[in-house]
Formats: C-alpha cells, sequence, structure tokens
C-alpha cells in the first residue's frame, strides 16, 4: 500500500467534522448524516455489484473504519443514555484502525482470530468487529423508530432500538444504567439542530442510511457464520 493512501484516509476522516458546515438549507451534502450515508452507500454498492472474475467480494477495512468513524458523532449527540454505547463503539473503532494499518480485509481479522482460537477474547478485532457491526445496527434502528413515529421526545424510539438490537447482549447493570439514561436524551428537534438537519432532510439521509447500512450488516455476519462462529454474543 503506497504511503500516501493511509494519509489521505485520516484526513478524510478529519474533514468530516460537523462544525465546518452551513445550515442545512445550504449545506448539500456537508452534514454528518450526508457523510455517513455516502460512505456506507459506497460500501452497499460493492457488496452489491456482482465480482468481475466470479469471486466473492472482500471489503477493505480501511474503507469501513472510515465509514464507521463517520458514526461515531451520531452517538456523541444523543447524550447520558448513549454515552456507554459511544464509549465502547469509538473504542472498538479505534482499535479496528489500528487493525488496517497491517491488515487489508474484514476476511483477514476474523482469519487471524480463528487461527489464534482468538475469536471471543477480549479485545480480539473479531469481538471488536461484532461490537461495532451492533452500533451500525443500533443506529439503523434508531433512524427507523425515528422516522416510524413524530413524538416529540425520543424515548420510545432509543428504548425500542436498544431493547431490539443491544440490550439481548449487555449484563442487567449496563441495561439499568441505559433505560435511566434515556430520560436525558435530547429532543427531536434539538437532535435536529445537533446534526444540522431540518426533518425533511434527515428522513431522506436516514432512509438512506438504513438502505445502505443492511447490505454491510448482512455482509459481516455472513463473515461470521461461514467460519462457523455464531452471531448470539
Amino acid at each position: 500500500m503506497m504511503k500516501g493512501e493511509k494519509t489521505d484516509g485520516g484526513s478524510r476522516r478529519g474533514a468530516a467534522s460537523p462544525h465546518l458546515c452551513p445550515p442545512p438549507e445550504a449545506a448539500g451534502a456537508c452534514t454528518p448524516l450526508s457523510g455517513i450515508a455516502e460512505a456506507f452507500e459506497e460500501m452497499a454498492g460493492l457488496l452489491l455489484r456482482p465480482p468481475d472474475d466470479g469471486r466473492s467480494v472482500e471489503l477493505r477495512l480501511d474503507k469501513f473504519c472510515d465509514a464507521c468513524s463517520l458514526v461515531s458523532v451520531l452517538f456523541g449527540c444523543l447524550g447520558l443514555a448513549f454515552k456507554f454505547a459511544e464509549m465502547e463503539y469509538v473504542a472498538k473503532v479505534r482499535d479496528l484502525v489500528e487493525a488496517s494499518k497491517t491488515h487489508r480485509t474484514l476476511q483477514n481479522i476474523l482469519d487471524l482470530d480463528v487461527a489464534n482460537d482468538s475469536v471471543r477474547t477480549p479485545g480480539s478485532h473479531t469481538r471488536n468487529l461484532r461490537r461495532v457491526r451492533q452500533g451500525l445496527d443500533l443506529i439503523r434502528a434508531l433512524f427507523e423508530q425515528f422516522l416510524s413515529s413524530d413524538d416529540y421526545s425520543l424515548k420510545d424510539a432509543a428504548t425500542t432500538a436498544y431493547t431490539q438490537v443491544c440490550a439481548p447482549f449487555h449484563t442487567w447493570a449496563i441495561r439499568t444504567a441505559v433505560y435511566a439514561g434515556m430520560y436525558a436524551l435530547p429532543y427531536r428537534d434539538q437532535l435536529l439542530l445537533k446534526l444540522n438537519e431540518t426533518d425533511k432532510t434527515a428522513e431522506k439521509k436516514m432512509r438512506r442510511y438504513i438502505k445502505a447500512s443492511i447490505p454491510v450488516i448482512q455482509y459481516i455476519d455472513k463473515l461470521y457464520i461461514s467460519r462457523n462462529i455464531s452471531l448470539d454474543w
């Protein structure tokens, strides 16, 4: 890999700050949601396009990390209830970013952990990828709940999303803390303001992310299943 390639990748992540964007009516593509939607649409397009040589598609780890790093902004906008999810997600993405310096694809890190019998070992790349995948799915579920209701409060939407995606894998103590923190969620208009969006612009971009994230999540799940790694953890 060329030396300049990693430097460029880092600059892309640094350029994603929402503070650099104009108001939503003038922003065009320059909002956190736009960047996230575009990044996942690019990955989804790769995964859904039949390979020219007939071989299975391999998703590059650095490109995956670039897209996942953008999602960190969303967790930061959700406040105390998702603070644990934010801390865990950011730490896991950071680990995968480091792994991308020596491993080219998602398949590479899974195969290495399988060979070393360290798939479920705390801190393993395979375990961290599993947690990042749950974070992506949590945002997908939250967006779906957000769009299905006009409630001023996000409590019900966030509670339903968390219960569906993460609660089954968290301890009682973590679940209790998360549910208690739901009362500190920003209101709907506050979240939109933080994201530099309006209801209309946010809806389009959330739907784009929902559609594009599904094949990415399914791809990751298939990597585990094909290696006889269960998904119940």
